[in-house]
């Protein structure tokens, strides 16, 4: 016997529209596409980007403060110290938020999840201005709590090295990162949070042998906050032509790599789970002792 509650593909309801008609309106109300079932749903958009603020305040608050209060207390703290501070900065906001928005914290990174078919071009912009607003309210703290001492902690080149050697560094220094998040965040080498260890690890080891070279900023918007609160962008293209490039490069070799981008496990690491459809496909899976049919 039919239940007659059961809705049946192609069979108008009282609304006077089938259950596929109604839910590709509902798509299109929402700004998705009626067939992108990987497509987060929007109105949880200003979490993802109010994740992205967050997340990136608190790396360029660690990344710049470290330049800022080594000056203001006269050398305490040292360039270990200051470059190991955001790689761990990095790991513990993948590991408390990077389900919300995937925890991106970086221009290159957005562009290259993109670029890659793991997340939509359309949410680039909003993430960009987002991750640029974070940057420039920890410059503002810091500006705040102490003055415009240390640079704010700008990232410069070196002391003799020329703009195109620290935009070459920070070429290859984003190539390795972003080969990182890409990788981890595959399904070939998909490792869940542990992912976060990598790419902390990464930023650590980036800092400790080339931040004398450029500052291994690696991030468009870290390096854009310092710039901005003091009105001095003479070297800020080093930091953009240079992760941004090498982002753009490591997802060639992702693609050589590992094939074409897009599968779940990268989309769910590039978009964030809150509220998305990947998610409820996650939590609608059967267990393994579940029947199928």
């Amino acid at each position: 016997m039919v239940n007659p509650d059961e809705r049946q593909p192609g069979i108008a309801h009282g609304n006077g529209r089938t259950p596929t008609q109604g839910r590709s309106l509902e798509a299109i109300f929402e700004l998705e596409s009626p067939t992108g079932r990987d497509f987060d749903n929007p109105r949880h958009e200003w979490r993802r980007l109010f994740s992205e603020v967050l997340g990136t305040f608190f790396l360029v608050l660690v990344g710049a403060g470290g330049g800022v209060v080594g000056a203001f207390s006269n050398g305490a703290i040292e360039r270990a110290a200051a470059v190991t501070a955001p790689g761990l900065m990095v790991l513990a906001i993948i590991l408390f938020m990077g389900a919300v928005s995937g925890a991106h914290l970086n221009p290159a990174v957005s562009i290259a999840f993109a670029a890659r078919g793991d997340f939509n071009w359309r949410r680039v912009p909003g993430y960009i201005l987002a991750q640029l607003v974070g940057a420039t309210l920890a410059c503002l703290v810091l500006w705040a709590m102490f003055g415009k001492i240390g640079m704010l902690g700008a990232t410069e080149p070196g002391p003799g090295v020329s703009d195109l050697q620290a935009a070459i560094m920070e070429f290859l220094l984003t190539l390795g990162l972003v080969s990182t998040i890409l990788g981890t965040a595959s399904k070939a080498q998909n490792v869940g949070t542990i992912a976060a260890l990598g790419v902390g690890g990464y930023i650590i080891l980036a800092g400790l042998w080339s931040s004398p070279i450029s500052g291994a900023s690696m991030n468009p918007a870290r390096s854009f906050g310092p710039d901005l609160v003091l009105g001095n962008f003479d070297h800020y293209w080093v930091y953009i032509v240079g992760p941004i490039v090498g982002a753009l490069v490591a997802v060639a070799f992702a693609y050589i790599l590992r094939g074409r981008g897009g599968d779940l496990s990268a989309r769910r690491a590039a978009q964030g789970m809150v509220g998305t459809r990947l998610q409820e496909d996650a939590t609608a899976q059967p267990s393994s002792g579940e029947a199928t049919a």
